[in-house]
């Protein structure tokens, strides 16, 4: 399988460095803003095809699939525009900054039939499988989550701390994973969402701490935290209170209500989360079936996000 990758910041290398392990996979081109940049990361990674035109590779018949790394604002426009010319496509979340863009790419999705996957990492870590997969069982019923999403990120940049061309969101990107892992971990809509943003940064025009409370239709409960303003521990913390124990998950780390370490090694052919979300991509283009967390089963997260949106507006 042929696959370009639009974005060569810090998460597309990423995406290129779990590619590298999935048999089968050749790394067909790198699109990026600058055309010394593609060509650099294209080499290292053995594409034929190096671009600042996503145009260009779309058109190309040597492209059977595109992963999609670049600025939010870009999400849904270049989705659609892949899908139309024929390329399945996985696009990093978020799906779009806005609830009719969400929809217009699942609506895209449905008239073409093609996969169309976004990034919602939490629902491949092993962490978060290692629960998904007790609640499954029946093992496992989770009564609240309480989750903290922190970084320190005043200006434009990126996770690699290089600048950025554009502006991150923490409602729209961060709070994203947590609103859609909330409703797959306890397989329930959400009903009730409520949320407050703090002050509103002069230069990034953006609130820079946030909080929202979500609920289920199961009267399960959620309170997530989020800042750019933490000078701390960065990254998200996920506590499980569940009615058979308490979980905490750091990423790929699990431990129990107490501190103590809960082997997920085995629960998949990887610990990287990045790598688990691509094979799931490439399977579900290979076997000819949705993936998870296709734009359909992440839709409802957007619009979710849309109503918190307004509330923040009005």
């Amino acid at each position: 399988m042929r696959i370009a990758l639009a974005g060569a910041g810090a998460f597309g290398i990423k995406h290129l460095d779990a590619l590298a392990r999935i048999d089968g996979v050749e790394i067909a081109a790198v699109v990026s803003r600058r055309l010394d940049q593609a060509r650099e990361v294209a080499d290292k990674y053995g594409a034929a095809i190096s671009s600042t035109e996503l145009e260009e590779v779309l058109a190309s018949p040597d492209v059977d699939a595109v992963i999609l790394a670049t600025p939010t604002q870009l999400h849904a426009h270049q989705a659609i525009a892949t899908m139309r010319a024929g390329k399945h496509v996985q696009v990093e979340i978020p799906l779009a900054d806005n609830w009719s863009d969400a929809r217009a790419v699942a609506t895209t999705q449905r008239d073409t039939g093609l996969v169309c996957m976004v990034g919602h990492t939490r629902r491949f870590n092993p962490s978060h499988q290692w629960i998904h997969r007790r609640v499954q069982a029946g093992e496992l019923h989770v009564l609240q989550m309480d989750v903290q999403t922190y970084f320190f990120r005043r200006t434009n940049t990126n996770a690699l701390g290089q600048p950025r061309s554009w502006t991150d969101n923490l409602l729209w990107h961060h709070a994203a994973h947590t609103v859609d892992l909330f409703a797959y971990q306890c397989a329930a809509d959400i009903v009730d969402a409520h949320a407050l943003a703090g002050a509103t940064n002069p230069d990034l025009g953006i609130p820079m701490d946030m909080s929202i409370q979500l609920k289920t239709s199961a009267q399960q409960i959620c309170t997530l935290s989020l800042s750019f303003n933490n000078d701390g521990p960065l990254g998200t913390f996920f506590r499980y209170i569940c009615d058979n124990g308490t979980y905490v998950a750091r990423y790929d780390d699990l431990f129990d209500g107490r501190d103590a370490v809960i082997d997920v090694s085995d629960v998949d052919v990887s610990m990287d989360g990045i790598e688990l979300q691509d094979r799931e991509f490439v399977a579900a283009i290979t076997e000819g079936r949705e993936p998870n967390a296709s734009v359909t089963h992440v839709l409802k997260c957007y619009e979710v996000l849309d109503q918190l949106d307004q509330q923040l507006r009005a």
